[in-house]
């Protein structure tokens, strides 16, 4: 990159995730056997150096399954917090011993170590072998960051998705990594994005990444379109709790009254892959449009297939609250089952909430609403995406009225028309034809 003086962040509302990955670090077992097969593959003419290796690579996949395969929690897909003592104890004695799963590590690493001194020899002459080294330090330094769990400021998890398992840490606050490696070099930064505010105001953001209140300034654009005119937010008169059993049921009633209101011609943002599922099942037979739901195929193929498809419903989670773009009438409706908050037993979200209340702060209204509120915002923006488009935004969770925090969140959002009535969402749809 050239010298700079400013730099600008669009959809800057990311920028707290984005840098607790790039201060993190992450150890897969993907990335493990891919190590082992890459060095099975060494171009190296030396033939009992190559028997070596790959003896040393065969039994790194080995000690690897029986690692990845010791952590209890990989049998479900989620975040699970590492526990302090998951691969040490201290004995009664006083001495530090290693646990079942902290033996296994220990036993991959040393394989791995042997790895790098067989593999160093070749590296000044050989460009694959210089890069495996460098992959194989870099892998055994993340093992031991996230198994000794030295920083206090970082929250250590396991993360299971499909069949990858991944051991992450992550720092809790970035608000002082990114003074110290941006905000106090540059000159001038600039944060953009279209749900930055929460509430009208941009003290959650400025908190968060740790900005000089004398030294920033804020200013919100108005929107480039007339939601007044344009939109219609659409709350149901008699929902229950979203915490209640009976919820998803009664949700999927209102679906169903929404989308023969709509024609179909909606998405269905939930918030969980439970939700959506429970929801797919119950509105997509009870309804004549055309169904989809996440994970049935690509996402770049469900937008297409919704797309293309009359009168289509798509039912998704929080990919597609972000950064998807459909114009026109193929998208009039989009359907929120419920405020957005962020799991509280996640890991990280569950770190930053405990560094918050131990600061003096109160992690529910300084971090989850306005957290929640910028991620309904997101939701909400994929229905209007041009000055012609008309539509209707329909949240079935009944505590933007009976909670305290729902004025936050309706505040936060575009001024226009709200209504408990079906009759009006037919009304605007009807105007936009």
């Amino acid at each position: 990159i050239p010298d700079y003086g400013a730099v600008i962040f669009d959809e800057a509302h990311l920028i707290e995730d984005i840098a607790a990955d790039y201060f993190g670090f992450q150890v897969s077992n993907f990335q493990i056997d891919e190590l082992a097969r890459d060095a099975a593959t060494l171009p190296i003419s030396d033939a009992i150096a190559t028997r070596e290796i790959d003896k040393i690579a065969s039994k790194i996949l080995g000690l690897s399954e029986q690692f990845w395969i010791r952590f209890v929690q990989a049998r479900f897909d989620g975040r699970f917090p590492l526990e302090p003592d998951a691969f040490s104890y201290r004995s009664t004695g006083g001495d530090t011993q290693p646990t079942p799963l902290g033996e296994a590590y220990y036993a991959l690493d040393s394989t791995l170590q042997r790895l790098e001194a067989s593999v160093a020899v070749f590296a000044e002459k050989i460009p694959e072998a210089d890069s495996l080294l460098r992959r194989t330090r870099q892998t055994r330094f993340d093992l031991d960051f996230v198994v000794t769990q030295a920083e206090r400021n970082y929250v250590y998890w396991l993360e299971k998705r499909g069949k990858g398992i991944f051991l992450r840490a992550s720092p809790v606050d970035v608000s002082e990594l990114l003074r110290e490696k941006l905000f106090d070099k540059v000159e001038t930064c600039v944060l953009t994005s279209a749900t930055l505010s929460s509430n009208g105001k941009f003290d959650f953001i400025r908190d968060r990444l740790g900005l000089d209140t004398s030294k920033t300034g804020g200013f919100e654009a108005p929107s480039a379109f007339e939601y007044e005119k344009q939109a219609i937010l659409y709350l149901p008169r008699a929902m229950p709790d979203p915490r209640v059993p009976e919820f998803t049921q009664l949700a999927a009633g209102e679906i169903v009254k929404i989308l023969r209101a709509t024609k179909g011609r909606a998405f269905v943002l939930c918030t969980s892959n439970m939700s959506m599922n429970a929801l797919y099942e119950l509105v997509s037979s009870r309804v004549s449009y055309p169904c989809f739901v996440q994970g049935s195929m690509s996402k770049t193929g469900l937008l297409d297939k919704f797309r293309e498809t009359p009168n289509a419903v798509l039912f998704a989670t929080q990919s597609f609250w972000q950064g998807v773009d459909v114009q026109g009438e193929q998208l009039s409706c989009v359907i929120i089952d419920k405020l957005p908050f962020a799991v509280p037993s996640d890991p990280l979200v569950a770190a930053r909430s405990r560094f918050i209340d131990e600061s003096g702060g109160n992690a529910f209204f300084d971090y989850s609403v306005p957290q929640a509120i910028i991620s309904l915002k997101q939701g909400i923006g994929r229905l209007i995406r041009s000055s012609t488009d008309r539509g209707v935004i329909a949240i079935l969770d009944p505590r933007l009225r009976t909670k305290r925090y729902g004025k936050d969140f309706l505040q936060s959002l575009p001024r226009m028309r709200i209504t408990s009535d079906l009759k009006d969402l037919e009304e605007i749809l009807t105007i936009s034809t």
